[in-house]
């Protein structure tokens, strides 16, 4: 390990972590009252910008937080990184809850900005450590640590497995890499040279330079992050159901829509008496049609009554606006077949209806 100091006594910067000097400095950060006083602004916009992300392509996204994470490990070190992203973890999902709190969680958080830290902080940062700080916490922590956390959470929350190899996840972060290290070099080059001369960074800008080399590289990056995001927003396009994004409005009408329909293809329901529910929607880049997968149920007109007098809000309606899983649940509607249906994208017509009955 070797030192290089500048300016100052408490200006050192450390070409690795791997001193106790290093260690030493970053744990006396907790005793600056300004460095915690910047540390808690840095917790304060992690936070804000949590649900703030910018688009790239279906529902890959740049959550902002990150340029933060980065800054503020840059500042105050992997010793005080370790409680920040703790309390940014917490009160991320108190203030934005998503889906069940699991604790395990943390550890990502954690993880993040230590990584962010180990290489930035006290150190003469350049666009290399910059783009490895990303890789590594794009590869070690949101594949290599997320993956038995996903696994623990699936199992205990959901009751399901969790795939180990999720190439999902892997040609996300394939994606996002190249992309990310540019966006952040750009923006520690704004940040860093006023910081340094208000005394939170020792480290100048002059090495957050792209030379040709490292353009050559990151180029190369770049274009097979836009591959892997063209590949991944094909295989998004071509895999989802586009029913799942319906508002309940719309899964009323469509599904009232391939009712009509249905009714018109077969003779034994009247439309009246049936329900038909969309179950999936899919299509392919570049076909030019929309192929529905649909569930057809007879209506038990006596339950529908007795409902209806129990339940004002229950109504004909309420059937019709179910999704897959809610028609199946309610003892109203009695399965009695399936069908495929096609329509042109474009235009919407209808074009072809197949209709499977089931033995009742």
């Amino acid at each position: 390990m070797t030192e290089k100091k500048s300016a100052g006594t408490n200006r050192t910067l450390y070409r690795t972590p791997f001193s106790r000097g290093y260690w030493v400095q970053a744990a006396a950060e907790f005793k600056d009252l300004k460095v915690l006083l910047f540390a808690a602004l840095m917790i304060a916009l992690r936070v804000a910008l949590k649900p703030v992300g910018i688009p790239i392509a279906a529902d890959l996204r740049i959550n902002t937080a990150f340029f933060i994470n980065a800054f503020g490990a840059m500042v105050y070190g992997p010793v005080v990184a370790i409680p920040a992203a703790a309390i940014t973890d917490t009160l991320g999902y108190l203030l934005y809850p998503n889906g069940v709190y699991f604790f395990p969680f943390i550890f990502t958080e954690i993880a993040g900005s230590v990584i962010f830290a180990l290489f930035l902080y006290r150190a003469e940062v350049s666009t290399l450590r910059v783009t490895l700080s990303r890789f590594c916490i794009c590869f070690f922590v949101n594949i290599v640590l997320n993956t038995p956390i996903m696994a623990l959470y699936y199992q205990m929350v959901m009751g399901k497995n969790y795939p180990l190899f999720d190439w999902i996840r892997i040609v996300k972060n394939l994606a996002m890499f190249p992309i990310e290290s540019i966006l952040l070099t750009l923006f520690l080059r704004v940040v860093v040279p006023p910081m340094q001369k208000l005394g939170y960074v020792h480290s100048s800008a002059d090495k957050l330079r792209f030379a040709r080399k490292q353009v050559i590289a990151l180029v190369a990056l770049l274009l097979i992050g836009i591959g892997a995001v063209a590949g991944y927003a094909v295989n998004d396009y071509n895999t989802k159901s586009f029913s799942a994004g319906y508002s309940a409005q719309e899964r009323l009408n469509r599904n009232r829509e391939m009712n009509a329909w249905a009714a018109r293809e077969q003779d034994r329901y009247p439309e009246e008496e049936m329900v038909t529910v969309i179950q999936s929607a899919r299509s392919r880049v570049g076909d030019p049609h929309m192929t529905y997968e649909l569930a057809l149920y007879r209506v038990d007109q006596a339950k529908l009554a007795e409902k209806s007098a129990a339940d004002a809000g229950y109504s004909l309606d309420t059937l019709h606006g179910y999704s897959k899983s809610k028609a199946a649940a309610d003892d109203t509607l009695i399965r009695v077949g399936e069908a495929t249906a096609v329509t042109d994208k474009k235009t919407q017509e209808h074009l072809e209806m197949t209709i499977r009955w089931d033995e009742e």
